[in-house]
């Protein structure tokens, strides 16, 4: 099968609820994108909200408190929004790795491996059917024997040594305490919750339903999605294999061939190619180049999914205007399905900028945009538009 790049982004689009806007709910729409980063609260809410026809304000939080929706640090190891029903198969993969039991990271961080089998032990134990600030854990852990001095470990802001808890399956966040963030155990928190199950059982989930909102993308782009490239290349192989016919081949227009049509074989001996479901073949193959434009939130899965390095969808010589210092991902600007500038808020004004030498950007798209982000935000801010 042979697509152009502008077929990819204009599927990509569709796929992602971008064009055209959906009514569905904000728990539909992370289970659609394969999960909302969540590192800023206030961008993963704008993000969903910018996919809506009629997006409602709270409606991420009722959802929350509703445990449908679970915020836990998940893939890279950032926090997201992931649904309740569907968060214990990327937590599989993320813990595939077993990143924290490599001598490089237990050195960096401190954490020897006996003291992190406690450490989870210890913490499943604590959280069980509690609610605890992060203070109250690092309270609780610290007071266990053995684990005396991992305190600045757990009140690092970062949370590296809670992640590998996550990805186990021994804590996720909570309801909030005032201005705290909590942590309980999914175990008594998540409805239904049956554990992690086993990596190669939940890989065809996964990828099935990241290719659905991010492909055709290969092997390689899903891994760095997931955690940044840490899955063994024998596994992440395997993973793609046990889709089979699932999964069917793609070139990309001036990209090279990777062969096509249907193979057994997804991933193997091609960690260039590039796959898409085979239910999907038929409708991407139909798609037409997008004309719409659309301001996305900072973060957004539709630039996080295939990842900032992908030049069909930024520029080479613009990815540092998007993936700014400190793991910061802009506001973008998308027209024809490429990133054509970035945009901030101010107090009065929505602020864009737009990239030169993508070419012009319809005026008319952008007063439309700037109007959908006051209905998301219930506040009207005057366009302005500028060119850099």
């Amino acid at each position: 099968m042979k697509v152009t790049s502008a077929q990819v982004l204009a599927w990509r689009l569709r796929q992602q609820s971008l064009v055209p806007r959906t009514t569905a709910s904000v728990e539909q729409l992370v289970g659609q994108l394969a999960g909302v980063q969540a590192q800023v609260a206030s961008a993963a809410e704008l993000a969903l909200a910018i996919r809506q026809k009629s997006p409602r304000r709270g409606a991420v939080q009722e959802a929350l408190a509703a445990r449908s929706l679970v915020r836990t640090w998940a893939m890279r190891g950032t926090l997201h929004l992931l649904p309740a029903d569907g968060m214990a198969a990327y937590l599989a993969l993320l813990g595939a790795a077993r990143t924290w039991e490599k001598p490089s990271w237990q050195r960096a961080f401190g954490v020897g491996a006996q003291q992190m089998a406690a450490l989870g032990e210890a913490v499943d134990e604590i959280l069980d059917g509690q609610v605890l600030t992060r203070q109250e854990l690092i309270d609780a852990v610290l007071a266990r024997p053995g684990l005396e001095g991992l305190g600045e470990q757990l009140a690092s802001g970062w949370g590296t040594v809670l992640k590998p808890l996550a990805w186990t399956g021994r804590l996720c966040q909570g309801p909030p305490k005032g201005q705290n963030v909590t942590f309980t155990s999914p175990r008594s928190w998540v409805p239904g919750w049956r554990g992690v199950p086993e990596p190669d059982e939940a890989a065809p989930e996964v990828i099935s339903v990241y290719l659905a909102a991010h492909g055709p993308a290969t092997p390689a782009t899903f891994d760095a999605w997931l955690l940044r490239g840490a899955t063994r290349k024998a596994v992440l192989r395997g993973w793609f294999e046990s889709l089979g016919d699932r999964l069917t081949r793609v070139e990309i227009e001036g990209e090279g061939a990777s062969g096509s049509g249907r193979t057994g074989r997804a991933g193997g001996g091609g960690g260039g190619a590039a796959y898409v479901r085979s239910a999907d073949v038929a409708a991407l193959a139909r798609v037409k180049p997008s004309q719409e434009v659309r301001l996305l939130a900072g973060f957004d899965q539709y630039v996080l999914g295939p990842g900032t390095a992908d030049t069909r969808l930024i520029a080479a010589a613009r990815r540092a205007a998007v993936s700014r210092s400190g793991g910061w991902i802009s506001p973008v600007v998308v027209h024809q399905g490429r990133v054509a500038g970035v945009w901030e808020f101010t107090e009065e004004t929505v602020e864009v900028t737009l990239f030169a030498e993508h070419g012009a950007v319809p005026v008319a798209g952008l007063e439309a945009e700037a109007a959908h982000l006051a209905r998301c935000t219930g506040r009207d801010r005057r366009l302005v538009v500028r060119v850099g």
